[in-house]
């Protein structure tokens, strides 16, 4: 009797161990599939890197695949019609290049009258001439996003082609600029916004981009007129829009020619957007 209840005991001790060990390795097998792999190894290389959207992303189109940078914080979605100075500002915005020849004159223009200005670039047109991206770089002006490739009723489509519109250009452009350069703002082409498209671009650190002063120079109106609609739309806001891209830019230059100095003796100061 004493035997079989020992042998019992030890049976019984057994069958405990087993069923211990059983769900141990169950518990296992069940945090394993269930970790996030974006969670572990090196800070910014996994999930939270973009989500391989831009410019932590390998997969991104022409991005640089470093996996390495940290994306912009967020910044508010609402459209910046403001400087970020306070005072008596100008906000210069030059809009669709850059261009062979324009962006160049233009840079010469703000170089002469010590101005500083936002380029708001399209990214195709970075992909294609990104040296003078490193120039509008090199000179300290700021950088926007003017989608890749200027579709003006954008608006109009699927909320992935907006998203593809912003990430990918953001991408282009910050490619052809060069390591460790922001972009700050996202315009969208002709003012085609949407809550979807802002929020994208706020997400990723670039500030939804209007203006005060459309100037109309893209139309070719006359070097006069450009210059008459500045002077009289400056009570309006601090963010003109002119365009060194999309064509013949003759007349813009030589409306900043008059503008630029105009400005100073106006007691503006040359200032960029709010963030």
């Amino acid at each position: 009797m004493a035997r079989t209840t020992a042998r019992r005991s030890r049976h019984l001790l057994i069958a405990t161990a087993s069923a211990l060990t059983f769900f141990a390795t169950i518990s296992g097998c069940v945090a394993m599939a269930t970790e996030d792999p974006g969670t572990t190894g090196t800070p910014g290389t996994g999930r939270g890197s973009d989500d391989g959207k831009g410019r932590g992303g390998a997969s991104s189109p022409g991005g640089p695949g470093s996996g390495t940078s940290t994306p912009p914080a967020r910044v508010p979605a609402e459209i910046s019609h403001e400087s970020e100075d306070p005072g008596k500002t100008v906000n210069l915005t030059i809009d669709d290049g850059p261009e062979p020849g324009w962006t160049v004159k233009v840079l010469d223009l703000l170089k002469k009258y010590d101005a500083k200005a936002t380029f708001c670039i399209i990214g195709s047109r970075a992909q294609e001439y990104p040296d003078l991206v490193k120039k509008v770089v090199e000179a300290g002006h700021r950088l926007c996003n003017h989608s890749v490739d200027h579709n003006t009723a954008m608006d109009k489509r699927p909320e992935s082609y907006q998203e593809r519109q912003v990430l990918d250009a953001r991408t282009m452009i910050e490619k052809a600029a060069g390591p460790g350069v922001r972009v700050y703002y996202y315009r969208a082409p002709g003012g085609a916004f949407t809550p979807y498209s802002r929020e994208v671009a706020a997400s990723h650190g670039m500030r939804p981009l209007g203006w005060s002063v459309d100037t109309h120079d893209w139309r070719n109106p006359g070097v006069g007129h450009i210059v008459d609609a500045v002077k009289k739309g400056m009570k309006e806001g601090p963010v003109v829009l002119f365009h060194d891209g999309g064509g013949n830019r003759g007349q813009t230059v030589a409306a900043l020619e008059q503008l630029l100095p105009w400005f100073k003796e106006q007691g503006y100061a040359f200032a960029y957007p709010k963030v």
